[in-house]
């Protein structure tokens, strides 16, 4: 979707090696490619949509013909919300490649219809809807930089009292298990602390959450990939994002590291916030 962060992306697989053919007709793919190799680019992007008017129709047998002769096209596609576009074009006053007299809602509704196609096919589909550039470039840097496109995992600590990510997938509240925030020696500490740690993980709701949110993890994964998506935040919340959920945040993500192939990262969203700590 043209405003879902395709430019962005360009500048990533450039870091990473990719030779880039921007905005190219589709149907030039498979002569393109060869001169490539010929030239010794064995790493190349090809960057398709809608700027190509009625040579975009021609995307599907390209990709045909990529696949026939034996060189399958890994298809990442870049979406975002229809309001989070409207609002990136209200910003950059940039004309939409289909923009007619209606403007631009119509014209993203135009192109989602045009696109439907590509989209169903594509083999991993990145969301930017909540993407800041950073977590875009983590997110590629993941996914292609070691040459095995496995979903990326965000685990995220927060505090209810500070409002839900707004990218998590996977919500976990943690709240009921025993705050050390009550006990005086571990109240201005947090949960990087080795004691609020060894507190935290001690207590049997906690090694009971564990048993059993690692099998559910363990089943979910697998399945989300499967889906096509290209990065997984799980958040887990406790009152103010300093001590039982930053603990379960660095654990999860441990135990993910021993069975998911993909790279796992960690965000303490509100570990360091200086308001009223609870």
């Amino acid at each position: 979707m043209s405003g879902s962060g395709k430019s962005q992306a360009v500048k990533v697989f450039e870091d990473l090696g990719y030779y880039i053919l921007d905005n190219l007709p589709p149907a030039l793919m498979p002569s393109a490619l060869a001169e490539c190799r010929r030239g010794h680019r064995e790493r190349v992007a090809f960057v398709i949509d809608a700027r190509s008017g009625s040579l975009f129709r021609e995307a599907a047998a390209a990709f045909d013909a990529l696949t026939a002769a034996g060189d399958r096209p890994h298809l990442l596609y870049f979406d975002a919300s229809d309001d989070v576009l409207l609002q990136r074009y209200s910003e950059t006053r940039h004309r939409h490649p289909l923009e007619t007299t209606g403007g631009v809602k119509p014209s993203i509704e135009e192109e989602r219809r045009v696109l439907v196609e590509l989209r169903a096919r594509a083999d991993k589909v990145i969301d930017t809807t909540y993407l800041s550039v950073k977590d875009l470039r983590d997110t590629l840097h993941s996914l292609y930089g070691s040459g095995t496109p496995a979903m990326l995992v965000q685990v995220t600590s927060f505090g209810y009292k500070f409002g839900l990510p707004p990218a998590a997938d996977l919500v976990f509240d943690v709240r009921f298990m025993e705050n050390p925030f009550y006990i005086p020696e571990l109240r201005d500490k947090d949960g990087r602390d080795p004691a609020v740690r060894k507190f935290v993980l001690g207590h049997p709701a906690t090694r009971e959450f564990l048993e059993r949110v690692m099998p559910f993890l363990r089943f979910a994964l697998p399945r989300y990939d499967n889906e096509k998506k290209a990065r997984l935040e799980i958040a887990l919340g406790c009152t103010g994002g300093r001590h039982r959920s930053v603990v379960l945040g660095d654990e999860i993500a441990g135990r993910l590291r021993e069975l998911w192939p993909g790279d796992i990262t960690v965000q303490h969203r509100d570990v360091d916030r200086a308001e009223v700590r609870t």
